[in-house]
């Protein structure tokens, strides 16, 4: 059986198949499923809360301080680990402080001053997914854009560990970021908490944070109901494409590919390149290095374009979360600046994806899911709104006064236009 697909051969379905994201993230039953534990916790709260959490997650939601955890950690965790958290706290830091918008103000005619400013959600909700090991990376490229934005309340949930108490690396991290409690309760029933409150745990205004497919079907569907929060974007399995040309390190286009493919069965993982002896050579090393380490990890597809610039129409067309362009840097370089849909993009072979998941300073928390055509990750603009501000001198008002009542009549809103022609004294008020 050929491992490579090959693009040129494919017709419109076939080419939409072979970038096709798995079907269980649409399977009806785990939707409904979904929608039935969002349902119990909205109308039962805490008591509805706890019966599916010891149900799934074997453990009623509990409330861990930070405090004991994180001071434990800094005697159990070797000094070069404490030192990696501290950079990478400090490079995302650094990296959202430098990327905060500004506010903008504008004369739009004279007289009248228009304002964008921007100001800072009241809570957020972050969810930090456990699984095989608690991701306290994603803690720290969540919570610190949010302090950056000036949130107040972050309320912190994360799956309860087997052994219970919390991921040393996880309390330094939320030490860190100024967190003094997490909640241990995962999966869907702690989106629902988030989004509507269950006992201790208020509703927050948004939720934020990758997860499986259940965490991201449950963000969605409280996303629509009516009262329900906002959410950062859709961030589900891990994706990874990688473009590659015939001079590219196989062994190092295989080890990012296997990056992502370890995160699980849904996790998805491409090569695209127009030179089919490199795509057997990674397909070989994918192999050989997943051998090497043992566990589970997603399949690999590879895909044989005609050139360079059909890899990066592909690319465009799958809009995958992280885009690497595995060539020698300036035809790297190049070619990224065509790239119009990806969450994250890794110039050259010296960008490993791994750097941007730890330490680079942008947030690894991306669009999945196609996504990318029309959002990006999360930044401190995530936990901010913008609100307009007009002012008008007297004058001013009366200039504009006419122009806005004719626009008001074209719609058809007479009390639009009366409410204009009041300022310039042209209709009295009733009385």
């Amino acid at each position: 059986m050929n491992r490579v697909i090959d693009w040129s051969a494919l017709d419109a379905q076939g080419r939409k198949a072979a970038l096709a994201r798995p079907e269980r993230r649409e399977d009806g039953a785990m939707q409904e499923a979904v929608r039935d534990i969002i349902a119990k916790v909205r109308g039962g709260g805490w008591d509805a809360l706890c019966e599916i959490a010891e149900r799934i997650d074997g453990a009623a939601p509990e409330r861990l301080a930070v405090a004991p955890y994180a001071e434990q950690a800094r005697a159990q965790l070797p000094a070069q680990a404490v030192a990696a958290i501290e950079m990478a706290a400090e490079n995302i830091r650094r990296f959202h402080e430098a990327t905060l918008p500004a506010p903008v103000s504008v004369e739009t005619v004279p007289g009248l001053t228009v304002e964008k400013r921007w100001a800072p959600l009241g809570s957020a909700g972050l969810y930090v997914p456990g699984g095989k090991a608690p991701l306290f990376s994603t803690l720290l490229m969540l919570a610190i854009p949010a302090r950056v934005a000036g949130v107040e309340r972050l309320t912190v949930v994360t799956p309860p560990r087997a052994g219970g108490g919390l991921d040393p690396a996880v309390a330094l991290a939320a030490k860190y970021c100024g967190i003094e409690a997490i909640w241990t309760i995962g999966g869907a029933q702690a989106v629902a908490a988030l989004a509507f409150g269950a006992g201790e745990i208020e509703a927050v205004d948004r939720i934020c944070g990758p997860g499986n497919a259940w965490v991201a079907a449950a963000k969605a569907q409280v996303a629509s109901l009516p009262g329900g929060p906002g959410i950062d974007l859709p961030a589900g399995p891990s994706e990874l494409l990688v473009i590659a040309d015939k001079d590219s390190d196989p062994a190092r286009v295989a080890a990012d590919l296997l990056s992502q493919a370890e995160h699980g069965a849904d996790a998805q993982v491409l090569v695209v390149s127009p030179d089919e002896g490199i795509l057997e050579r990674v397909l070989d090393e994918v192999d050989a290095q997943a051998a090497a380490m043992g566990g589970n990890f997603a399949p690999t597809r590879a895909i044989r374009c005609a050139d360079l610039g059909e890899a990066v129409a592909i690319a465009n067309a799958y809009a995958p979360e992280h885009l690497s362009i595995a060539l020698e840097d300036g035809q790297a370089a190049r070619l990224a600046e065509s790239v119009t849909n990806a969450g994250a993009i890794f110039v050259g072979e010296g960008a490993a994806e791994s750097f941007g998941d730890y330490l680079a300073g942008s947030s690894h928390v991306l669009p999945t899911d196609g996504a990318a055509r029309y959002t990006g990750g999360v930044t401190a603009l995530t936990y901010l709104k913008a609100i307009s501000v007009q002012r008008l001198t007297t004058e001013a008002s009366r200039r504009l006064a006419g122009p806005a009542a004719i626009l008001a009549r074209l719609e058809g809103l007479e009390a639009h236009a009366r409410a204009a022609e009041i300022r310039a004294g042209e209709k009295e008020g009733v009385r």
